[in-house]
């Protein structure tokens, strides 16, 4: 199979060549062709499965063959994303792929000023990548329209969910043309993603893609067991051993983001950190001297580095486990990209055996543990499986109790050797409970 049997047009084919797309993956390869059918799609697919150019190849072919000339502060297709980076991936994947049309693309995102982007949006856009906060101040300042709205992508949906997005996408909601298509990508077909596909989609086709890195094979991953307060101390012990060149982090909070950072730059390790507080002109520098290696450690959490586009990464530490399962198969999907080889470590202590259990269970591999010399935890973490469960070691049973200490020491009977020592009696002792009297008060004079 090849892009041209899909139905792509000639310009986006050129477009594909040029970036060396040869065989359209298992989405692309169901995707395109619903989509240009004019279908409501729910897709369950992740990072690495090439679902962008699923989505975005047939859009764009709609947008260049139909529909009106977009009008002033009008948008033809609208794709939301989570996070200001993946909006920027996104959005650099779209116009790669538009290079050969005549359509106008853009991206609109929190964190930065929004008068140039009101400014862009006078003359209209084709096809505008947004995360849900930003494109509801510039509807609200009639900024943007949606009344030419052709088609709605919401892209890594369950992403949107878990960071609270729920009320901003029922405000977006009621502000579209009910006549339109919708297209949903989801990395699980939750619950909440069930319900949302209910509201927003009519009569969807489903496609479910296994994500590139359950398998894994081009990452080799590994768990070092530590205890939690040891663990900055270890990660230095490691990269110092290991001669890390090039490491992006992951860590749980923010804090822990600017603490591990700190803690680096103080042992003159070349160090710095991106999360959601940072302004995003901050986080874009933070991440171009990453990439130019003028930055040796990036220390990120999971909201700022989904979309992260690093070439040859040779390697990823998860500081800390990520809450979200899913979050781990995007982490580690940073390293051994487009064939490479790429290495993730965990660095896990005994109160995350949980999450690492629920990570087993999804990647349906037990990831292989080790003890670094000098840093065995205290604090065991319990042995985990791919089934989901966490093995508890059987208990030691009780050592019977030797006499001894204060009180009384009971002795026991002499017996002379021709005697028969009495047997224990074989009713337990009544054991005394005291009695509260029930009758009536005495009152006091």
């Amino acid at each position: 199979m090849t892009f041209a049997t899909l139905g792509l047009i000639e310009p986006l084919l050129r477009s594909l060549e040029k970036l060396g797309y040869q065989t359209p993956t298992p989405v692309q390869a169901q995707a395109i062709p619903a989509v240009l059918a004019g279908r409501d799609l729910m897709a369950a697919a992740q990072t690495g499965t090439g679902k962008t150019a699923g989505f975005a190849l047939p859009l764009l072919q709609l947008l260049a063959m139909e529909g009106p000339k977009v009008t002033a502060n009008s948008v033809r297709a609208l794709i939301l994303v989570p996070t200001r980076e993946l909006a920027e991936q996104v959005h650099e994947a779209v116009r790669q792929y538009a290079e050969n049309l005549p359509l106008r693309t853009y991206a609109v995102y929190g964190g930065v000023s929004i008068n140039p982007q009101m400014m862009k949006l006078r003359s209209g856009v084709d096809l505008l990548v947004a995360t849900p906060g930003r494109l509801l101040d510039l509807f609200r300042q009639n900024a943007l329209k949606f009344n030419q709205l052709q088609t709605l992508v919401l892209d890594e949906a369950d992403r949107m969910l878990d960071l609270g997005f729920s009320e901003e996408l029922a405000n977006i909601y009621r502000a579209l043309p009910k006549k339109r298509q919708t297209l949903l990508f989801s990395a699980t077909f939750s619950d909440d993603i069930r319900l949302l596909a209910g509201q927003m989609l009519n009569d969807p086709l489903t496609i479910e893609v296994s994500p590139r890195n359950v398998a894994a094979n081009t990452v080799k991953q590994w768990v070092v067991t530590v205890d939690k307060k040891r663990k900055p101390e270890l990660f230095v012990h490691l990269m110092r051993k290991g001669k890390w060149k090039q490491v992006l982090v992951f860590a749980k909070t923010r804090n822990g983001v600017d603490a591990l950072v700190e803690k680096l730059q103080g042992l003159g390790i070349n160090a710095d950190g991106i999360h959601g507080d940072k302004p995003q002109a901050t986080r874009q520098r933070a991440l171009d001297r990453f990439k130019l290696s003028e930055v040796q450690i990036l220390v990120a959490t999971d909201v700022a580095a989904r979309g992260l586009d690093i070439e040859d990464l040779p390697l990823v530490v998860n500081f800390d486990l990520p809450i979200v399962a899913e979050d781990y198969i995007h982490r580690i999907g940073r390293t051994g990209r487009a064939g490479s080889t790429g290495e993730a470590i965990s660095l896990v202590c005994a109160d995350e055996v949980n999450l690492l259990s629920a990570i087993e269970m999804l990647t349906r591999q037990t990831l292989k543990r080790q003890n670094e010399p000098d840093f065995e935890p205290e604090h065991r973490v319990p042995d985990t499986d791919a089934s989901g469960q966490v093995i508890k070691k059987p208990k030691k049973p009780k050592k019977p109790k030797t006499s001894g200490g204060g009180g009384k020491r009971n002795l026991g009977k002499w017996v002379d050797s021709g005697e028969v020592a009495p047997a224990e009696p074989s009713v337990k002792p009544v054991r005394k409970v005291p009695v509260f009297n029930t009758g009536p008060r005495k009152r006091k004079p």
